[in-house]
């Protein structure tokens, strides 16, 4: 028996693991937990492909569970916690019991996006859309922007329906629209060619600094506006 193709296999079936404790903690309204155990999640999601490229033991049954698994950590963790935001948020859109599900749009998405993602041969190295990790991300951190934020104006903005339903179907869209995004991956150790790597990384450690969990929608937001400069910079040349 080879042991080794099946480790990749067991952390992906870990980060599964975390995205149900995720949910778990979302329902018990401890959004603190289940932002960490998502970022856990994430970690483990991470290390499946390193593993499973480090011991040449990738398989088409890795794939699919990769994408099952992120499908519960960054797919149905992410839309339950949009769920529970337009249940806690006041009543712009009606008194309709139904409104709240709206936020299970940002889950249809990921779903979307990862079936997509596994016939789609463009995104070897870089990605098309926003990944649904940090999607996820960007969706787990809204609820703690409004616990440990001060700012009446934020709190104003995260619990009017209207504002919820915008991001809710920009997160949507964003996931799988046709947008070119740089890679993180530094493939040369050479200022030139990762400019835009230390940039973006530089400049959301200093977010992180400021801003603690408030910097994390501002952050992926960020990748996202600098993917599309990169994008009308690399046209004009």
């Amino acid at each position: 028996m080879n042991i080794k193709k099946h480790i990749p296999n067991l952390i992906t079936l870990i980060n599964l693991f975390c995205g149900c404790i995720a949910i778990v903690f979302v329902s018990k309204a401890d959004y603190e937990m289940a932002f960490y155990m998502v970022c856990l999640g994430i970690f483990f999601d991470f290390f499946d492909g390193f593993f499973a490229r480090l011991f040449k033991v990738s398989s088409p049954l890795g794939l699919q569970l990769d994408s099952l698994a992120d499908m519960v950590t960054s797919g149905v963790a992410p839309g339950y916690v949009m769920y529970t935001l337009f249940n806690n948020s006041a009543h712009e859109l009606g008194t309709n019991p139904f409104i709240p599900f709206l936020g299970f749009i940002v889950t249809l998405g990921s779903c979307y996006r990862l079936a997509n993602f596994n016939i789609d041969t463009r995104q070897t190295d870089s990605f098309i859309g926003l990944p649904t990790p940090a999607n996820s991300l960007f969706m787990m951190s809204l609820p703690l922007v409004l616990k440990f934020s001060d700012s009446l104006v934020l709190l104003e903005i995260l619990t009017n329906q209207w504002v919820l339903l915008v991001i809710t179907l920009c997160s949507a869209y964003i996931m799988n629209a046709e947008i070119p995004l740089f890679s993180l991956k530094f493939k040369k150790f050479n200022l030139k060619d990762n400019a835009l790597q230390i940039v973006f990384l530089t400049i959301s450690f200093v977010l992180l600094l400021l801003f603690h969990f408030g910097a994390i929608p501002l952050i992926i937001t960020f990748y996202v506006l600098l993917s599309i400069i990169n994008n009308l910079f690399l046209k004009k040349k």
